[in-house]
């Protein structure tokens, strides 16, 4: 993988994190130990894991970390269909997080299938 993939891929990454966080705080105050506090973990999960995957520089031990940030992804995004269904997020919102969680986890998986 190149240099300037991973440098799109975390651009993309920030951008998710911020935005879980920015339209979680809009969540009902009695979910924040629920689904928020879930919702943003899972989101840090598949950055963290993501970049310290990259860090690694073994391509066993990077593949590792990213099917576990493939899989924090994919619970983010029942978090984000949940909180959809639950009236948590706008119609805009979600359309804008689900355009971007798309597009991430299109190049996720294409660097795991890569590294097989």
């Amino acid at each position: 993988m190149s240099e300037k993939y991973h440098d799109i891929l975390q651009s993309k990454l920030d951008q998710y994190v911020d935005l879980i966080y920015l339209v979680s705080k809009k969540f009902p105050s009695d979910e924040l130990y629920g689904a928020t506090s879930q919702l943003r973990r899972a989101g840090l999960s598949v950055v963290l894991n993501y970049i310290e995957g990259f860090g690694r520089c073994r391509d066993k031990v990077y593949k590792n970390f990213l099917e576990i940030a493939y899989g924090s992804f994919k619970e983010a995004k029942y978090l984000l269909d949940f909180s959809f269904r639950q009236n948590y997020l706008s119609k805009d919102d979600y359309k804008k997080i689900m355009n971007l969680s798309y597009e991430i986890g299109a190049m996720l998986w294409g660097i795991i299938r890569n590294l097989k």
